[in-house]
């Protein structure tokens, strides 16, 4: 299958998609899906974004902007190696004792912790409050609304037949915790242009989105300035001049889903391709704005 898709919606809404036109994972692109849903129940008073989530300490907003001081499995050798040996995900449960999510936790609001096992909690709570299981949930608040004909919520193996997983020969979704979107790269721009464009929530909600704390300590030659926001990549300062959304990463391949000034690209490439895909969706965006009309 090709190794790369590419689409492009430029400021006047008019898509153009190149390469592979089959479903790719979203990865964690996911986790600005999942902040859209949490957000919408927001608005809809189903959930509440400061009040501390039942039987915890942390707030809804703290696990949106990474701040709940959870831990992550990504770095666990053994979750590694279970991925990359095949092997069936863990239960829940067992995740959370080999992350030993209540010790290892530190305290909400101090710092700074990017965490999947943060989104897991916000997928449970998404779940809970429209009391369906987070596929129907996804697609009932945000893929429906979005108008997306493409994107689902892939749970077991066989969901991933039909997409393109890059240089992956066999991958069980399971493994991503928080859940794993899958989709064509249009339909993930056109996720992304509905909500920079306002067409999902609330402008104050939006605003709300963009409030983020800096992250001075992960600057770097594509991230001069970066900061989290909810469920958002974005600047610390003056974001909606520069590129925001988010990457992903995963086994086989990696994304980049991003807007700026109206103009949006979502970028997959296979791991093969051996370049950043952030990297060319910002190159991307940057030549689209220096050129009017430019797709």
């Amino acid at each position: 299958m090709p190794a790369q898709s590419l689409a492009l919606i430029d400021s006047s809404g008019q898509p153009t998609l190149s390469g592979d036109s089959a479903a790719v994972p979203w990865w964690s692109f996911t986790k600005t899906v999942l902040a859209i849903a949490a957000l919408r129940l927001v608005e809809d008073g189903m959930l509440c974004l400061d009040t501390p989530i039942e039987g915890e300490c942390f707030t809804l907003r703290q696990l949106l902007r990474h701040e709940a001081g959870l831990a992550d499995y990504g770095l666990i050798a053994q979750y590694q190696g279970d991925v990359a040996a095949g092997r069936t995900p863990w239960s829940v449960e067992q995740l959370l004792d080999r992350v030993d999510v209540r010790s290892s936790r530190g305290m909400p609001g101090q710092g700074w912790r990017y965490s999947n096992v943060g989104y897991l909690y916000v997928g449970r709570q998404i779940a809970r409050a429209m009391g369906l299981g987070l596929a129907d949930a996804l697609r009932t608040c945000v893929f429906q609304p979005a108008g997306l004909t493409s994107a689902r919520l892939a749970r077991l193996p066989p969901d991933l037949a039909d997409v393109n997983m890059g240089d992956a020969s066999s991958y069980h979704p399971g493994w991503v915790y928080h859940g794993l979107v899958t989709g064509t790269t249009l339909d993930a721009a056109r996720l992304l242009a509905a909500l920079v464009r306002g067409h999902l929530l609330q402008p104050g909600t939006l605003a709300q989105m963009y409030e983020c704390r800096a992250l001075p300590e992960h600057r770097c030659a594509l991230h001069p300035d970066p900061a989290y926001g909810l469920g958002l990549m974005l600047h610390a300062r003056d974001a909606q001049s520069h590129p925001v959304g988010h990457s992903g990463a995963g086994p086989g391949s990696r994304i980049a889903v991003y807007s700026q000034r109206d103009m949006v690209c979502a970028l997959w490439q296979a791991e093969s391709m051996q370049s950043d895909p952030a990297y060319e969706a910002f190159r991307m965006l940057s030549k689209s704005e220096q050129v009017p009309g430019a797709a």
